[in-house]
């Protein structure tokens, strides 16, 4: 009997090596290309952003150190605010002697309820204006225009005047309804709602939808991004308000902070410590809520197209 022919044996190890080779080389390739688009002035952008951020941090890190300092403490050189003596008192006196805590609240509350029902009515007239069809809806869409062309102080006379006539003034609702109205809203949510296909819309009409239901069921799930623009907007909008708190609030209980910090600082004006130490206290909830909220808050400023 013959013997069997002895098998092929196949080299794999040279196609793998030609495998890395080609794969090295490719890496090569890329990483020359990538240093090739490099930015030049990477470095520059870097060192720029970063003076920018401490120089941005700077003021709130001062404010700090200034507020833990002993009651009445001065001095003419800079760099001593942040050494020793510290002391946390201050702030327990804030608290127990002042009506800070309730000026937070008033001004979390009337900003939330505010952006709530603004909200709701620039949702509901963005859509009617948008989906719905009426007479004189452009030339009211044209009036919604030329409410962002005049400027809120103009209309400080009047909007006072109507509020006293309904007994609004010194009370929540006084600072609350003067604030719902918002041009810019209906403009962003009605360039939102023109942008939905309309079939969408008239297949469910089709199966029965009355206009509540596109409204609730199909507009405001869709329009989500937009919501929350106006959100951001309108909160940060209404907390930082100063003037028509200011007219309209007589008893210092409903003060708002943006009127009670100031009224606070008039007291101590050659003082920089209990001030400062009040401005603290008031920033902490600010500074909570745009580390809770930084990723809508850039994207509501990214959807806008607005720069701030």
């Amino acid at each position: 009997m013959g013997q069997p022919n002895p098998i092929p044996i196949i080299d794999e190890q040279k196609p793998i090596k030609k495998r890395n080779g080609r794969e090295t080389n490719n890496k090569k390739k890329q990483s020359k290309q990538l240093n090739r688009n490099r930015d030049p002035f990477l470095p520059v952008k870097i060192t720029i952003a970063i003076a920018a951020g401490v120089l941005f941090v700077f003021p709130i890190i001062w404010m700090i150190f200034v507020s833990i300092k002993p009651d009445g403490y001065s001095t003419a050189n800079a760099i001593e605010w942040f050494l020793p003596p510290f002391t946390f008192s201050n702030y327990t006196n804030i608290i127990s002697e002042t009506l800070i805590l309730r000026w937070t609240f008033n001004s979390f509350i009337v900003a939330l309820i505010t952006t709530i029902l603004t909200l709701i009515v620039t949702s509901l007239a963005s859509f009617a204006i948008s989906q719905m069809k009426f007479r004189f809806k452009n030339t009211i869409f044209i009036f919604f225009l030329i409410g962002l062309m005049i400027p809120g102080e103009a209309t400080i006379i009047p909007l006072y005047e109507t509020a006293k006539s309904l007994n609004l003034i010194d009370s929540y609702a006084g600072l609350i309804l003067p604030m719902i109205a918002s041009p810019l809203g209906v403009i962003i949510l009605k360039s939102f709602f023109d942008g939905i296909p309309k079939e969408l819309f008239e297949s469910a009409k089709m199966d029965g939808c009355s206009n509540f239901k596109l409204f609730y069921k199909i507009a405001l799930p869709l329009a989500k991004p937009a919501l929350a623009a106006i959100a951001i907007f309108t909160f940060i909008g209404s907390w930082n308000n100063f003037l028509w708190p200011y007219l309209s609030i007589l008893s210092e209980e409903l003060y708002t902070l943006p009127v009670g910090l100031p009224v606070f600082n008039s007291s101590y004006s050659q003082a920089y410590v209990l001030p400062m130490t009040a401005n603290a206290i008031a920033s902490i909830p600010v500074i909570i809520v745009f580390l809770i909220f930084q990723k809508q808050i850039i994207k509501g400023i990214s959807f806008t197209g607005l720069k701030g």
